[in-house]
């Protein structure tokens, strides 16, 4: 069985309310803050890199643990609605602070990238 930890690092910087639901990640190792998207034909979650094309490319949700699904796919909690701190977050190739907040605008997500001073 494989196991989450918890590690803080003030990724969640807002009062908007922490929503999480449980995906199957393939691949990895990823970090807690990774920026996921979907791929279509599986419904597994994967990074995000805006060169795919198997619907991955969308930024969908954030990874809320580090996890691993290289070796086999796992479940995972991911932030479905959260204030993200954009330093904190983990992008894939292509991907910024600002096309990840562009996407989520689009999709209609609850979830906030905020850039920090």
């Amino acid at each position: 069985m494989n196991t989450a930890t918890y590690a803080p690092n003030d990724l969640i910087v807002s009062d908007i309310p922490v929503v999480t639901r449980n995906v199957t990640l393939t691949g990895g190792p990823y970090e807690r803050g990774t920026v996921l998207g979907r791929i279509t034909a599986t419904d597994k979650y994967t990074i995000s890199l805006a060169a795919a094309a198997d619907g991955s490319e969308v930024p969908a949700i954030v990874l809320a643990f580090d996890a691993d699904g290289s070796g086999n796919d796992v479940v995972v909690a991911a932030y479905a609605s959260a204030g993200l701190d954009a330093s904190k977050l983990h992008f894939g190739a292509g991907h910024d602070a600002d096309s990840v907040e562009a996407a989520f605008r689009t999709a209609g997500r609850s979830l906030f990238v905020r850039k920090l001073a």
